[in-house]
């Protein structure tokens, strides 16, 4: 039920954020600012209570929700990408608890979180940690709480350097687990990236041209929107 995308599974995320990789610096997620569907979520007022945004990489999205007044902990694997996140999240006056942790174990923060938001991270993971990690949110937050997830599609164009790409059904079944899914539904996320350094970036990485990627749209700054799949769901 999960399509494999580019053979990129294995992505050091560490070494990403530490610049040390040959895309640079410049990675497809770091806006520099809030993910606009997030911007959109918050807006129709989808995010209450004390929020968990697992897989926060360099804050930006933690960084904005707690500047709508919520209370936000920011999660992520790789160190280099917390302490990133502090800072910026410092240079904004914000107060926001962040700290490394495993996505697939949460512990110590059971029973916590009332809303929580994935954005892009279930597709860095492989299916048995998919299942590990939805059992862990569900440890890690209140009955009732609410998951907003943003996962890359298998409307993605070939070529692209996703670590794998979701179908509609393995939403269903690995998040319907302990979750009544209320809305899944195609959208479209946004990149930092031009198609021209999206396509420098495919070659970097991959020794490929990434001719696939030209079928990509761009927002009105110019920056590749790509297929996600956009779900809400309530904890049973």
């Amino acid at each position: 039920m999960t399509e494999p995308g580019m053979n990129v599974a294995d992505v050091d995320f560490e070494q990403l954020y530490q610049g040390t990789t040959p895309v640079g610096r410049k990675m497809p997620w770091d806006l520099g600012a809030p993910q606009p569907e997030v911007v959109a979520l918050a807006d129709a007022g989808e995010f209450t209570g004390d929020v968990l945004d697992i897989g926060c990489g360099l804050g930006d999205n933690s960084a904005f929700l707690a500047s709508r007044g919520l209370r936000v902990t920011g999660l992520d694997g790789a160190p280099s990408a917390i302490e990133q996140a502090r800072a910026r999240a410092a240079a904004k006056g914000l107060d926001i608890e962040f700290a490394v942790a495993d996505a697939t174990k949460l512990e110590g923060y059971e029973g916590r979180f009332d809303t929580v938001l994935d954005s892009a991270l279930y597709h860095c993971l492989s299916e048995d940690e998919r299942r590990e990690y939805l059992a862990a949110l569900t440890r890690a937050t209140r009955p009732g709480a609410r998951l907003h997830l943003f996962a890359f599609s298998t409307e993605m164009p070939d070529g692209f350097p996703a670590p794998y790409l979701i179908s509609e059904a393995n939403l269903r079944e690995t998040v319907g687990r302990d979750w009544t899914i209320e809305k899944l539904e195609p959208t479209r996320y946004t990149t930092s990236m031009t198609p021209e350094e999206l396509r420098q970036s495919v070659r970097a990485v991959l020794n490929e041209d990434g001719a696939g990627l030209t079928a990509l749209d761009t927002d009105a700054e110019g920056r590749v929107l790509v297929p996600v799949w956009r779900l809400t769901a309530v904890r049973r």
